[in-house]
């Protein structure tokens, strides 16, 4: 499935303290923000929209999904999910 990208400001001390202690508990800042997303979808996107998504991720052809997934990897080959 495609990906977009997501830019979010936050004052710099404020990022850079909470990269700082993040890494400490070897905690990468994209996950965290990837997971919250993720329950974000789940909690506002009704279940059946949900459904027909992923139910129509499943049916592209497995060459078109291989490709799409290809493209995104060398698009962003140590990116996980977006820009901060």
């Amino acid at each position: 499935m495609k990906k977009d990208n997501i830019t979010l400001k936050m004052e710099s001390q404020k990022l850079s303290a909470t990269k700082r202690y993040m890494e400490k508990k070897d905690v990468s800042i994209e996950q965290e923000l990837g997971e919250a997303l993720q329950k974000l979808y789940e909690k506002h996107v009704p279940a059946a929209v949900r459904e027909y998504i992923d139910e129509t991720t499943d049916s592209m052809p497995a060459s078109k999904a291989k490709k799409q997934k290809e493209k995104n990897n060398a698009a962003a080959p140590n990116q996980s999910q977006g820009t901060i």
